[in-house]
């Protein structure tokens, strides 16, 4: 049985403070709740200068730390990169690859992101792999085409040991921050074909294992609902990270 995983993406939000703050606030609610840890993984990925300010907030706890992006390259002359390396230095569990916003706002390809997930593999980290189509896609009726191919390219020449330690989530562009999310239907129909996916390239062992999340305005008020779809194993969490007790609320959903 997967165990529910629920990762909140600060994205370019908090000040050190609210950081600080916001991460106590999570551990504390989080392990007075007897259960939980036992049902739902949790992980929190804030900016990258907070890094170490919320790494001491989850430090002895279930909760873990997380990064939203890294560079391919171990080191080197790359202004304003962050590598792999210093991640898990830092103590990062997982890294968040191949989020929409950066493939959209900032032109990251397939084959970008795979060089990532490669070096972020080779250097003890969980990846986080983000796929998902646009609105004009799933219009045209292309999602699972998207899907496919932005699997198949993020993950070329991946083995089934690094597979296994993949995560993936669907995150449907058009869901994003708008307020709109995919249907329960909509959203297991996206996970079970991905998850049939990691069957056909990795083997249905590989593909049993694997944790796939949705990540497209995932609130209090549907989480139920699409946290109980059978390919659905938990949620990349944006917006409602922000609020300790809206994001309690996703990770309570996840362990009933």
């Amino acid at each position: 049985m997967r165990k529910k995983f629920v990762a909140g993406n600060w994205k370019m939000n908090t000040d050190a403070a609210r950081a600080a703050e916001l991460a106590a606030q999570v551990v504390a609610g989080f392990v007075a709740q007897p259960g939980w840890a036992e049902k739902v993984q949790v992980a929190l990925c804030p900016p990258f200068p907070y890094l170490g300010i919320v790494a001491q907030a989850v430090k002895g706890s279930p909760v873990h730390l997380g990064a939203q992006n890294c560079h391919h390259e171990a080191s080197g002359a790359y202004t304003g990169e962050v590598s792999p390396v210093m991640l898990h230095d830092t103590g990062c569990h997982y890294v968040i690859l191949g989020h929409s916003e950066r493939r959209h706002k900032m032109g990251e390809t397939d084959a970008q992101i795979n060089l990532k997930v490669k070096a972020a593999l080779q250097n003890n980290l969980t990846v986080i792999l983000c796929v998902g189509e646009t609105l004009t896609e799933r219009q045209e009726q292309r999602t699972l085409a998207v899907l496919q191919s932005q699997f198949h390219g993020c993950c070329h020449g991946l083995s089934r040991d690094a597979m296994a330690k993949v995560v993936l989530a669907y995150e449907p562009v058009w869901a994003i921050g708008t307020g709109h999310n995919a249907t329960p239907e909509q959203a297991q129909e996206a996970h079970a074909f991905l998850r049939s996916r990691v069957s056909e390239e990795f083997g249905p062992d590989v593909a049993g294992r694997t944790q796939i999340l949705y990540g497209g305005s995932l609130v209090p008020d549907n989480a139920p609902q699409l946290l109980s779809q059978p390919d659905v194993d938990g949620g990349l969490i944006g917006g409602a990270s922000l609020d300790a007790a809206r994001f309690l609320k996703i990770i309570e959903a996840g362990a009933r």
